[in-house]
């Protein structure tokens, strides 16, 4: 028996599925039958040519296909691999899918979509299926190790329309330090401009709704960070920053409006509900749009 075929073997992965399919195609080389020589350089040039030829002309419809068939394989664990294969296949996979998702195409509703798909795994952070804490790297290079999340490049790159949809599902609120999605948007060095629809878009206005955004979901924004930033030599994006602040954000007393807020999304973010839970409730539309951080 070939050694290859020794490296793993089926169980319950339906043929159809793409990444089973890609995984058998890469099993088969004929350089992965001596142990040797397993290793992400040999087979991640294949990942990538394919799913980068899937995903490039890939409709919403398609997306949904890829992503259900990356959680079958995964939840299925079809295949048994040495030498930490698996983890390392499922990696580049994520690498590639987030890099598509967020750099390529930079469309809002193919993030939300990977949102909803992934949305019952996302309370895991070291699940592989909760990709929206996976790393991925940016500009793009086989290994993700040194990469950055989704959200982190969204703060970067002041997508706001984007980073919208990532805080309605509660990711924000779900970091340890929220502070450094702040000071991300406001320090990080301005990139070229991104092409959205074939427009440019004025990333210093949109880093001016981003702001804006953390406001409706932070109860307090250290100012006194920022300004040690600032102390340190570092240049604001937008030369008046403090006044897209909302000052009960820190200094003056926070509204009660909006610490209702905070207190029912925090409720429904603990039971995994936002922002779908938001709906179901039996309240004005406003005031569901309200929490929706629509306002």
């Amino acid at each position: 028996m070939r050694k290859s075929s020794k490296l793993c073997h089926k169980t319950s992965c339906p043929r159809s599925n793409i990444f089973c399919n890609l995984i058998d195609k890469i099993a088969k080389r004929p350089s992965l039958q001596f142990l040797g020589q397993w290793g992400y350089h040999c087979y991640e040039p294949k990942i990538y040519r394919t799913l980068a030829k899937i995903l490039r002309y890939m409709d919403l419809d398609g997306f949904d296909v890829l992503l259900t068939d990356y959680i079958a394989f995964v939840e299925k664990s079809g295949y048994r691999f040495e030498l930490n294969f698996n983890l390392e296949f499922t990696e580049i996979c994520v690498n590639i899918i987030l890099y598509w998702v967020f750099v390529r195409k930079s469309n809002p509703d193919f993030v939300e979509l990977l949102l909803k798909k992934t949305k019952d795994y996302i309370q895991d952070r070291s699940c592989n299926l909760a990709l929206i804490w996976r790393t991925f790297t940016p500009v793009y290079c086989p290994s993700p190790l040194s990469g950055i999340t989704p959200l982190l490049y969204v703060a970067q790159t002041r997508q706001s329309n984007i980073l919208k949809i990532l805080l309605q599902y509660g990711i924000l609120e779900r970091e340890k330090n929220p502070i450094n999605v702040v000071l991300t948007i406001l320090l990080y060095p301005l990139r070229v401009k991104i092409m959205f629809d074939h427009t440019l878009v004025d990333i210093q206005e949109d880093a001016k709704t981003c702001l804006a955004l953390c406001s409706r979901v932070l109860s307090v924004i250290s100012v006194m960070e920022i300004e040690t930033q600032l102390s340190l030599g570092r240049c604001p994006i937008i030369s008046n920053w403090l006044d897209y602040i909302p000052s009960t954000r820190y200094k003056d007393p926070c509204e009660l409006l909006h610490l209702c807020r905070i207190t029912i999304r925090a409720q429904l973010l603990t039971n995994n509900m936002l922002p779908n839970g938001i709906f179901s409730l039996l309240i004005p539309v406003r005031l569901q749009n309200y929490l929706n951080l629509e306002s």
